[in-house]
């Protein structure tokens, strides 16, 4: 199905999925599409399979907690943050629930994770104001950049260069094959208001760098020129909640939760909103939507799982 302004607006609430007893804090595809993947404030890892319509066995974690979960690459496997007991960073076999390593290191919560789209290397960003780079074969760190403020990161779809923003105002943009040299690109920002940035993140094209924050502002950034192109507001953020904003896989759509059950969506190229989905319940606090990167599928995190899809046609 074409991704276009109609298709858009005919998303209709499929599947509900009642697995978690707490905010659901994080949620990622895989690359093939197949499988969704989340972690909850009930320390609780769920596997759904996207084809079913079916969740998996879910998998606890309720020593450590989990928080900012990843696929890996290859999609078997996948990594999270600890929210209790310390802030180390564990690689989880998802075929037979058990961690194969943990990187410890950060000092501080991790506010940030993000997985290379073409190797085994990751990145994490953690509030003790480090951020790191990660061979998922090794518990060593491979890098370590110090930041004058909180950082959050993301790699480049290529996989060649990474982002990191820091305090709410500079996105710094790194070679990975030379990141200890320092950033090659400083963009700064200067935006009037009190909020802190919560995700950086690449379009899918490679032109955009989409940040969140903890306030009901979006901006909309150009990957090279460092221009922002557009801010994206309206969706209700009264609780300063870090919500999740995503790209469709052509970039050419944002969406973004809302503390009161909708889903807003605007388009990249004017920076004007296309439409407003809207749950079943006003009290939902939408923490994240994801746009399936494979077929025309859209997945939005509360306290629930819920999948998207248009209508199905009668023959």
């Amino acid at each position: 199905m074409l991704i276009n302004d109609a298709n858009i607006k005919s998303f209709r609430m499929t599947k509900i999925f009642r697995e978690n007893s707490e905010r659901i804090n994080a949620c990622d595809f895989n690359q093939n599409g197949d499988l969704l993947i989340s972690s909850s404030d009930d320390d609780t890892i769920v596997v759904y399979d996207c084809e079913a319509g079916l969740p998996k066995r879910p998998i606890p974690s309720k020593k450590y907690g989990c928080d900012m979960i990843r696929f890996t690459r290859s999609g078997e496997q996948a990594l999270h943050c600890s929210m209790k007991v310390d802030d180390s960073i564990r690689y989880l076999s998802l075929s037979d629930s058990k961690y194969i390593r943990y990187y410890t290191g950060h000092t501080k919560k991790v506010r940030s994770l993000a997985v290379s789209p073409i190797d085994k290397s990751f990145l994490s960003a953690s509030a003790d104001r480090t951020v790191r780079v990660w061979d998922l074969r090794s518990a060593l760190c491979q890098g370590l950049i110090i930041t004058p403020g909180n950082p959050v990161v993301d790699y480049d779809p290529d996989g060649l260069a990474f982002g990191i923003g820091i305090d709410s105002q500079i996105i710094g943009l790194y070679d990975i094959r030379n990141h200890e040299k320092g950033p090659f690109e400083m963009l700064k920002y200067e935006c009037e208001g009190d909020f802190e940035w919560t995700h950086l993140k690449f379009s899918p094209n490679g032109k955009m760098i989409l940040v969140s924050t903890n306030t009901s502002l979006i901006l909309l950034v150009d990957a090279f020129s460092g221009v922002l192109l557009h801010t994206f507001t309206g969706h209700q953020n009264s609780k300063n909640v870090p919500l999740e904003a995503s790209f469709s896989p052509d970039s050419k759509y944002v969406f973004c939760g809302s503390t009161d059950g909708r889903i807003h969506v605007w388009h990249t190229s004017n920076g004007e909103k296309l439409t407003t989905l809207t749950t079943e319940s006003s009290s939902d606090c939408i923490q994240s939507v994801q746009f399936n990167p494979k077929s025309f599928m859209l997945a939005t995190a509360s306290t629930h799982m819920v999948f998207w899809l248009p209508p199905v046609e009668d023959d």
